[in-house]
């Protein structure tokens, strides 16, 4: 089987929207886009080169997938670049239609919960989410994510998209790796208690939205 990991970049209240840029995700009059950049250094920069390797493809929701296509085929200079365009990409959305314009994409339609059951049977590397908030969310309410890699940042907003939001699916967590960066930064791997995780560690992927 393959597991489904969920790889997020969150504040210390819990904060997930617009890590990476200023003008990624302006929802709900959202102003601290880009929070995440300061903190990055060459722990979690080593820590992301590794996983690379490990992740058989990966899991977008919609929002997710139209930003990642704007801005990383064109960076021509960065190294992951070459990597996520090689990467099977599956996206699930019920509003977008094939054939998708970023190269290794396949359309998941209908229900994400359905569609993610099938792909989780199948046997191979661990399918990994960016970001996708939604997308999580709906996934932890279906007990289909098998483990949460956070990379919690020393950082409080007040304001913005949460992975956890009020009123949300209740979950009981078992931490089974940690580490922190030169910066402050908390890399937290947790998998939901009753999931079928089997103990096997991912690592984390790219700077990821929330959507």
């Amino acid at each position: 089987m393959s597991r489904i990991t969920a790889f997020i970049h969150l504040t210390l209240d819990g904060v997930m929207q617009a890590p990476a840029r200023p003008d990624e995700d302006r929802r709900d009059g959202f102003e601290h886009g880009g929070w995440a950049m300061p903190y990055n250094d060459a722990d979690q920069a080593k820590a992301v080169g590794e996983s690379m390797g490990k992740t058989g493809a990966l899991l977008l929701g919609r929002r997710t997938y139209e930003d990642f296509y704007q801005v990383w085929p064109n960076r021509a200079d960065n190294p992951f670049t070459p990597v996520l365009n090689n990467t099977l990409k599956y996206v699930a959305s019920r509003s977008l239609k094939e054939p998708l314009p970023w190269m290794n994409s396949k359309l998941l339609g209908g229900s994400a919960e359905e569609s993610v059951a099938k792909l989780r049977q199948q046997a191979g590397k661990d399918i990994v989410i960016l970001g996708s908030g939604v997308l999580v969310q709906s996934l932890l309410h279906a007990n289909l994510i098998d483990e949460l890699m956070l990379t919690i940042h020393p950082i409080v907003l007040g304001s913005g998209r949460r992975l956890f939001p009020q009123g949300g699916t209740p979950a009981t967590l078992r931490l089974v790796d940690s580490k922190s960066t030169s910066k402050g930064v908390i890399i937290a791997t947790y998998q939901p208690l009753g999931s079928g995780a089997v103990g096997r560690k991912s690592a984390p992927s790219a700077m990821t939205t929330a959507g």
